[in-house]
């Protein structure tokens, strides 16, 4: 027994360093400070780990774990509720992002995806991430077409605020 937790917790660790990247950056689109951001990339992970067990791979562990934290990072919004004292995980942009230039760049599109509404905010992300429209569509469980006309329109929103600065 102690072995096959052993190994679903190094397949459970295998998979958020994977995708440790797409979990930063989901949270840096729901969150502004670097606190916020750690905490809600830990309540990520964690609901991660609960759910990892009943993991079927009927899609992309990549898929899976965006869509974990697109909902976890919305319910973590609409929460009004007191959150239980954490233990400090931090992880900066710098961690991830050695370029300075990128790493500006990245603060200032993200500070703009804040302003977007939730759900914007979940399809451009992971468009910048390069996720198929079949992808993003499985992930929001909203049609493929819907997503291309969404997207198109987001694209113009940020051109237009970032113009308008």
């Amino acid at each position: 027994m102690k072995e096959l937790n052993n190994e679903l917790e190094q397949r459970f660790l295998r998979l958020v360093d994977a995708n440790q990247r797409a979990i930063y950056k989901v949270c840096l689109a729901y969150a502004t400070d670097d606190e916020t951001i750690s905490d809600l990339y830990q309540e990520v992970v964690l609901n991660l780990w609960r759910a990892f067990p009943r993991f079927r791979g009927e899609s992309k562990p990549s898929t899976w774990v965006y869509r974990i934290a697109v909902n976890t990072c919305i319910s973590w919004m609409r929460s009004s509720q007191s959150r239980p004292q954490t233990v400090p995980f931090t992880l900066s942009m710098a961690d991830l992002f050695a370029d300075e230039q990128e790493r500006e760049n990245l603060t200032e599109l993200y500070r703009l995806i804040n302003r977007l509404g939730k759900l914007e905010r979940a399809l451009i992300l992971l468009w910048l991430d390069e996720r198929t429209y079949e992808e993003i569509a499985e992930i929001l469980d909203i049609s493929v077409s819907n997503v291309g006309v969404r997207i198109n329109r987001i694209k113009a929103k940020l051109k237009s605020m970032s113009i308008n600065q």
